[in-house]
């Protein structure tokens, strides 16, 4: 037993354990079962090129090492992202915590009321601060919720702009760089032309239907929009605002000057820079909008007592139900993110943030009052945290980056300063002394701040926010620790249980692959500093991107793509960009089989291309001739086919290779969907099976943890013609010599995270990520014969094997008067988080246990769907009250006097003698999704709730 090898801490079963699996299974050896599984003609012929691996404590000092590169300089540069006091007993309890960061979204809402209530607790901040009527439970980065802005803004135009095509966008010159970029990025497809100039002489012409403004501007003036907002209503342009949120404790907010969206950060909420994410964007409109939102909603229903519960709401209105229909494509969320956030505006209420704001507003007024002092310009009128000031500014930089400072330069004369949470008297008095030597003169030391306001008093905030109860009543850390703890319990994450969710790949989140994220070197790092200072970074991201290359085959990796959903985006407009390079604008066909996940529809909407869907056989596999023949009739037109190995049904076809050739034959690309790549790792990849580009999910394949929905990061590989147009992004360069506009905010996207699988790649090798994937189709197949039986698995490959996932049929339980959603709820009684419910095909359960689980684990869960098989088994059409109609079962259920049901308490909680040991009991009961759509309400009581009539 080597014990400090990775793999045997990360790969689940034991080596004694594998003859009893293998028997199960029906196979002689680990090798014979997975030639069973993966067609020969694209199996790997030799091993990774990776380097060795490195044991967890080899990977602890370099990791160490290779942070130490990063220069710790005190960054005012801004532009969106500002340093932030992480308090200690959120990072501790949350950030660090696996009981939240190892949950995933929450579609078992009776599971998951923890993190719902921390998530609602984040859109009632939103909500509240910035004036507006509903908000989401967050988005990906500013830039993509200003995209989204646009695009709903787009979507909900009047009947007659739809009919003349109105399609002007008004983008003020305000806007932040990297936003602009992804506008640029998201508009031409979907057919919007963008129109950038200066607000204060922008015409409000019939032309437009909607505009985006930035609160306070890119380098920190604060304008009053009102008067701007209300001539553009008064002519149908509806209005968002990108705005800085802390800033909203101080200023009007935009929702009050009329708004139609409210957008922006909550980076500065208590989360680390992490060199440009992962941080939770917000996203706030008026209720009419409602159904145009993207992203997520919790609200707040009943459930089957009529007790308070929550869930996600409206989920009609995600892509993977409107799929081409969609006007996003967003999936992954950053839950865990908008939890802390969320909880920051908790442990501070509504006057420690007054309190942050007027702080940061103070010590910028001084330090603009001291260098004017010193005969500098200083040019912003009206500001909150940041100022401008004219200098020569070559000059000033040597001085700064000696004094490790960093500013922002905007040109030869003219600098930008940006203060933060973080900011001290002693860092002005650092910041001036820079000057004052650039300047050759002699700075004062100051000792006090300035409390007079710069900015109209018209702008100066006068509503009340976050006046809840659990806003003001968890203000010292243990009351906060145990109202954390509170809600942690009520959630079922990783480390209770398996989460055996299809198509979500819930493996292990190893402690050595998290640790570094908490270390100051990495977590605290600009994303526009210069990249000398962040030579850690760049060599870790360098070598993930190559590492993610030689896995999947491919010549060029871009990180930046900070979800899965965005790395489909990226995918498509990258080839989208590669065939009008040789004139073929016209390709705008995407061929998507109808098993695809709802995100590849959307995806290929948003990137301005028209869906066919080709036909799915009867045994789950493409139907390689109806996928002939469309490819053949579109062949002038064609881009691309979308297609997801291993299949969304979890089988390897074996006409991959045929499949990939009709599209090339017919002049298109193949883009193949990285959802099931935890499958083919070190076994095969999507170059060998003649794939053109594949996003990955490292939240599922390399080990990024799910965080209750976010975060995520969906990076892209591509074969070498498309190299060249991987994204850019405006203020750091990167990408390909014709690289197309920003994909995400950030250069490297959510950059933090990525250590998590430049980790997990590093200490598992080679040899590591091989035996891993063979694990996963090893612990699936055992489940699938396990099962064998008691349930039917609706397809498999030719010779009868799963690939790491399955599906089972549940729909003939409709006869004993059970459906699929009966056995997910009652699962929670035996201490486990429901399988994928109905997706891909509705009325069945698709299991994916991943590599990470044992076989004691494994057992419990067939035992516990064995179990629920016998008493579906036991029950009729016409009994409703019976043990799986009324599950889950709570504890308040089972320790009310009365017990009006026709089993006993002990077959309801504990039907299993494993059970006792470790039970988790849901807090409520099944939640009533119609009552919550009808009733919708999206943020916490108002304060008039809690007081007693």
């Amino acid at each position: 037993m080597k014990t400090d090898a990775f793999a045997l801490r990360h790969i689940g079963p034991r080596e004694n354990d594998l003859q009893s699996m293998l028997k199960t299974i029906g196979a002689a050896t680990l090798d014979q079962l997975i030639s069973e599984t993966i067609p020969d003609d694209i199996r790997l012929k030799t091993p990774l090129n990776l380097d060795p691996a490195m044991t967890e404590y080899e990977y602890s000092n370099h990791i160490q090492k290779l942070g130490n590169k990063n220069k710790m300089f005190q960054s005012y540069i801004g532009l969106g992202y500002n340093q932030a006091i992480v308090p200690a007993v959120i990072q501790r309890n949350i950030f660090e915590n696996t009981g939240w960061y190892t949950a995933y979204t929450p579609y078992q809402a009776e599971i998951a009321q923890g993190r719902l209530e921390a998530i609602l607790n984040f859109q009632t901040t939103v909500i509240e601060l910035t004036g507006m009527e509903i908000a989401n439970a967050s988005l990906l980065d500013e830039g993509t919720a200003a995209a989204e802005a646009m695009a709903l803004l787009f979507d909900v135009r009047s009947r007659d702009q739809k009919k003349n095509n109105i399609n002007k966008f008004f983008v003020s010159e305000e806007i932040l760089p990297q936003t602009l970029s992804i506008l640029q990025t998201r508009s031409a497809p979907i057919g919007v032309e963008l129109v950038i100039g200066d607000h204060e002489t922008f015409d409000f012409s019939t032309e437009f239907f909607g505009a985006i403004l930035q609160y306070p501007g890119k380098f920190g003036q604060v304008y009053d929009y009102a008067d701007f907002i209300a001539k553009a209503a008064a002519n149908e342009i509806k209005v968002a605002v990108a705005a800085d949120i802390l800033s909203l404790a101080k200023l009007t907010p935009p929702g009050e000057m009329g708004a139609a969206v409210v957008l922006g950060t909550t980076q500065r909420f208590g989360i680390p820079l992490g060199y440009g994410g992962p941080h939770a964007a917000y996203f706030a409109t008026k209720d009419e909008y409602k159904r145009s939102m993207p992203g997520r909603i919790i609200g707040v229903t009943v459930d089957t007592d009529g007790n308070r519960a929550l869930r996600m709401a409206l989920q009609t209105r995600e892509q993977h139900i409107k799929r081409d229909k969609a006007t996003s494509n967003i999936c992954t969320a950053q839950v865990l993110l908008s939890v802390m956030a969320g909880m920051y505006a908790v442990y501070h209420g509504p006057n420690g943030l007054k309190y942050i704001a007027n702080k940061i507003h103070s010590l910028t007024a001084t330090l603009a009052n001291e260098l004017e002092k010193l005969g500098l310009q200083q040019t912003n009128s009206a500001f909150f945290d940041t100022i401008v000031l004219k200098a020569d500014t070559k000059k000033l930089k040597a001085i700064a980056e000696k004094n490790e400072v960093n500013f922002y330069y905007i040109d030869e004369k003219t600098v930008s300063i940006s203060l933060n949470e973080t900011t001290s008297i002693a860092d002005l008095n650092k910041i001036l002394s820079i000057f004052a030597s650039a300047n050759n003169t002699q700075a004062t030391t100051i000792e006090v701040l300035t409390e007079t306001n710069h900015f109209p008093s018209n702008l100066e905030r006068t509503s009340t926010f976050l006046q809840h109860e659990v806003f003001n009543k968890y203000h010292s850390e243990s009351a906060l620790m145990r109202y954390i703890k509170m809600l942690e319990r009520k959630d079922l994450s990783l480390n209770h249980s398996m989460i055996s969710l299809g198509s979500c790949t819930m493996k292990l989140n190893a402690a050595s692959e998290m640790l570094p994220l908490s270390n100051a070197n990495w977590n605290n790092i600009h994303p526009f500093a210069p990249l000398d200072q962040a030579q850690g970074y760049q060599e870790m991201l360098q070598k993930l991107e190559q590492q993610l290359s030689i896995i999947t085959g491919f010549a060029g990796t871009t990180l930046q793509p900070n979800s899965g959903a965005q790395g489909e985006y990226a995918g498509l407009m990258v080839i989208r960009a590669y065939h009008q390079s040789r004139g073929d604008h016209h390709r705008n066909i995407a061929l998507i089989p109808s098993s695809a996940h709802g995100t590849n529809p959307a995806s290929a909407a948003m990137a301005g291309m028209k869906v066919i869907v080709t036909k799915t056989l009867e045994n789950g596999n493409i139907d390689v001739e109806d996928l002939r023949q469309k490819a053949i009739e579109h062949k002038d037109d064609l881009s691309c086919l979308m297609v997801t190995y291993p299949s969304t049904h979890g089988v390897f076809e074996s006409a991959i290779k045929e499949i990939t050739q009709i599209i090339h034959d017919n002049g298109g690309q193949v883009y193949m969907d990285g959802a099931n790549m935890n499958a083919q790792v070190g076994l095969t990849n999507p170059a060998t099976i003649g794939a053109d580009v594949c996003h990955l999910n490292l939240h599922k394949t390399f080990a990024i943890p799910h965080g209750g929905g976010g975060p995520g990061v969906g990076p892209i590989c591509v074969a070498e013609q498309l190299v060249p147009f991987l994204p850019t992004n405006p203020i750091v360069k990167t990408g390909g010599s014709t690289a197309i506009t920003a994909i995400s905010a950030a250069p490297w996207g959510s950059a933090l995270v990525c250590l998590i699988s430049y980790g997990y790649i590093s200490m598992l090798g080679a040899e590591g990520l091989k035996s891993s994937t063979e694990h996963a189709i090893l612990n699936a197949n055992y489940i699938k014969e396990k099962l064998n039986g008691h349930y039917d698995t609706l397809y498999s490959g030719e010779k009868g094997r799963a690939a790491h996932e399955m599906i089972l049929e549940c729909r003939p339980f409709k006869q004993k008067g059970i459906e699929v959603t009966d056995i997910a709820k009652r699962l929670m009684d035996y201490g486990f988080h429901a399988p994928t419910v109905s997706f891909p095909v509705a009325g069945t359960l698709m299991i994916e246990p991943t590599e990470s689980e044992n076989l004691e684990e494994l057992d419990r869960f067939c035992d516990a769907m064995i179990s629920i098989r016998k008493e579906i088994e036991a029950s009729t059409i016409e009994d409703k009250n019976n043990v799986l109609k009324n599950s889950p079962h709570t504890l308040a259920m089972l320790t009310t006097d009365v017990w009006n049901f026709p089993y006993t308490r002990e077959q309801a909680a504990f039907p299993l003698d494993y059970i006792a040991e470790n039970k988790f009991w849901p807090t409520v009961r099944r939640a009533d999704e119609a009552y919550g759509d009808r009733n919708l309400v999206c943020s916490c009581a108002p304060i008039e709730a809690y007081m007693e009539d």
